[in-house]
């Protein structure tokens, strides 16, 4: 099995209202079992969550705010977003950990939750809590996926604004100021970044194809429209989904419709550097987003029970 130069090390799945990790560096198999379980302090609805490789600290957003707690549930800190929002739907503020875990990054969509402002990045000190470097960005977004880079200290954020597209940007931190980079385009959405941090994978908004990207600068390596893969590209499109099994491959999801209106889900693995279809992929799930590619040859799917299962590519 290929390994991953820079594999994910922790997950984390919400069970049961408590904020789960999971190590991905053990070779476990089958259904994980999480090797922390931290419950959010008392009246908090989680939204997005994630957990520190030390196993020490969990970190979630809430509607309005980000929390730290340890890991029996003691809250650390919490860092407010002002002011509070009365809107209840529209709006995932989203967390995620840089690479060396020093600065949890919080996208936070002020615009649809009605603040008054423009939707902002910020990254905060992940020990304390206090804002290290913000940005405003240009969008009205509902929720954002962000992405670190596995060497060199950025992050990579997905702002989804509906019907409107999606906006992608990256930023790095030099002391208290972020150097934020905007992508050229409002209709391509982010899926992946390879293990190796040198490319980034995208589908287009109207889900017309799929793209290989070069990073930093984003030039198109290759795009694959529906027709690659031996579709009718005005009967089926391609889903937001997928993403980098191995350095070497990219699983691609399609979807479409029966002629009874059932609809129909298929994984096709591609060359990430050639982009050759080769063969299809059995996810070993019935949902398209049900799928986690980690980059080491091995995927999450999600048990009934809510944590993780780890599969092989064998």
């Amino acid at each position: 099995m290929a390994r991953s130069p820079h594999p994910l090390r922790i997950t984390t799945r919400l069970v049961d209202g408590r904020v789960c990790a999971y190590d991905l560096t053990a070779d476990a198999r089958g259904v994980l079992s999480p090797v922390m379980a931290c419950r959010p302090s008392p009246d908090d609805d989680v939204v997005d969550h994630a957990a520190a490789a030390d196993l020490q600290h969990a970190y979630y957003t809430t509607l309005n705010a980000v929390v730290c707690v340890t890991a029996d549930g003691a809250e650390v800190w919490r860092s407010q977003f002002e002011p509070r929002s009365v809107r209840q739907y529209g709006h995932r503020p989203g967390c995620v950990l840089s690479s060396d875990e020093r600065a949890v990054w919080v996208y936070r969509p002020d615009a649809m939750a009605g603040r008054d402002r423009p939707d902002q990045w910020v990254a905060v000190d992940a020990e304390t809590g206090a804002v290290i470097a913000h940005a405003d960005l240009r969008t009205v977004g509902h929720g954002g996926q962000q992405l670190p880079h596995p060497s060199d200290g950025q992050v990579l954020l997905d702002v989804g604004e509906g019907q409107d597209g999606s906006v992608i940007y990256r930023a790095s931190l030099t002391g208290a100021r972020m150097n934020l980079v905007g992508y050229p385009w409002d209709d391509r959405c982010l899926i992946d970044l390879s293990p190796d941090g040198h490319r980034f994978m995208t589908v287009h908004h109207e889900q017309t194809d799929i793209a290989v990207h070069t990073y930093p600068d984003g030039e198109v390596r290759f795009a694959l429209s529906v027709d690659a893969f031996g579709h009718d590209p005005d009967e089926i499109y391609v889903e937001w989904s997928g993403g980098y099994l191995t350095p070497d491959t990219v699983i691609v999801t399609l979807a479409g419709e029966t002629e009874d209106d059932q609809e129909w889900f298929r994984h096709y693995r591609v060359d990430a550097r050639s982009g050759q279809v080769r063969t299809e992929f059995d996810a070993r799930t019935d949902n398209p987003y049900d799928i986690q590619p980690l980059g080491d040859g091995t995927w999450l799917t999600t048990d009934p029970s809510g944590h993780p299962i780890r599969w092989t590519d064998a």
